[in-house]
């Protein structure tokens, strides 16, 4: 079977390593020949993801193709999809998503619940909805990895908004910020990963480190896995897809956003649970069973990025020791070339002990550093 993923990116680099344990012919989709992903696929085209000509070219000769990414030339892929090529998650999906207005729509109209918005056009439309404020401000399409995310506390704040279609959301008085990946195959089946509790980093808006499974009331649990089970149900789209939700003081859940794809927030599934997110996307593709999704040990996640006032050759300092510690497992995703804030890797610890993880991700955190060499 010929399988096409858009994007060579760390994500599609580790869907790759994955798909080691089946029969399957893989393509990638990418810009650069220097990305993650290149060396690990059977066949490397470089192209534009976001082209229709590039995607519709490289799509043609593929028996199924995914994502890591939701910037992708969604038109070419519902012509692929007209023509019989199997795309997981559909256009329809990646479309909906891929748009934080018409998402934000989405779970309105399905009554799913999410913090209360509104929708601004320009700077100058942003500054009449001072009284709306606190709320966090997203651009409408383009966002990713905290790019494209502003938080706007008082009138102040309005110049650093976007002028140009966003949602202005009422910020939640957050107790928790968890993930929750479900997964779907092409018969309707489906499967729930243990919830992620997600900790950013405050100033870059990425994922600083998370834990898993999240401790959480036995009551909240089953409204978290019951919200992102109806958001993947109302998507009524096979694929992998990301539910990340806000639990506010009084233990209300909102869904925050979903990402149609694998996810930084299942990183851990690779060592931590008995199927990880990766091989469940290619069960899905292959329509082979869903995987056992559950964990085998508690676990968490520390993201490497490039050190402020570091560019050029990457050079990790103090990863001998790191990689010494008992349960723990270095990922480095290839990237040859580090610069402030770039992601470059991540760090899995397994423990039965959950003080024991929270003392390790902050050991690892301020220990191993990704500096240059230049």
């Amino acid at each position: 079977m010929k399988v096409g993923i858009l994007g060579g990116g760390q994500l599609g680099r580790m869907m790759l390593q994955a798909s080691a344990n089946y029969v399957v012919e893989t393509y990638v989709l990418e810009s650069s020949h220097d990305c993650p992903a290149a060396h690990l696929c059977h066949h490397f085209i470089q192209g534009d993801i976001r082209n229709y000509d590039d995607v519709y070219a490289f799509g043609k000769k593929l028996d199924a193709i995914t994502i890591e990414i939701e910037a992708v030339n969604v038109d070419a892929l519902a012509q692929l999809e007209k023509e019989g090529v199997k795309v997981y998650p559909t256009p329809a999906a990646i479309r909906l998503i891929k748009n934080k207005i018409v998402q934000k729509d989405f779970y309105r109209s399905h009554e799913i619940p999410t913090p209360d918005y509104l929708v601004t056009n320009s700077q100058a439309e942003l500054a009449l909805h001072v009284d709306f404020l606190p709320a966090v401000h997203k651009l409408g399409e383009g966002g990713y990895d905290g790019k494209g995310v502003q938080i706007l506390n008082e009138a102040s704040d309005i110049s650093t908004g976007f002028d140009e279609p966003s949602v202005l959301e009422k910020k939640v008085a957050l107790k928790k910020e968890i993930a929750v990946i479900v997964a779907m195959n092409s018969r309707g089946e489906t499967a729930i990963f243990p919830p992620a509790e997600m900790v950013a980093d405050p100033i870059l808006n990425l994922l600083d480190y998370q834990l898993s499974p999240a401790i959480l009331p036995e009551k909240v649990l089953w409204k978290a896995e019951a919200i992102a089970l109806k958001v993947l149900k109302n998507l009524k789209s096979p694929g992998l897809f990301a539910v990340e939700l806000f639990i506010d003081n009084n233990d209300n859940v909102f869904v925050n956003e979903t990402a149609p794809r694998v996810h930084n927030s299942g990183h851990h599934t690779i060592e931590a649970n008995f199927c990880s997110q990766y091989d469940m996307l290619w069960r899905i593709l292959l329509d082979f069973p869903l995987g056992n999704t559950d964990a085998i040990l508690p676990s968490a996640i520390v993201n490497l990025v490039g050190a402020e006032g570091y560019s050029g050759k990457v050079l990790y300092e103090n990863l001998s020791a790191v990689m010494q510690m008992p349960n723990v497992f270095v990922h480095l995703y290839g990237k040859n070339h580090t610069k402030p804030g770039r992601k470059m890797g991540h760090v899995t610890i397994m423990s039965n002990d959950y003080q024991d993880l929270t003392h390790k991700a902050n050991k690892i955190k301020h220990l191993l550093k990704v500096i240059s060499s230049d």
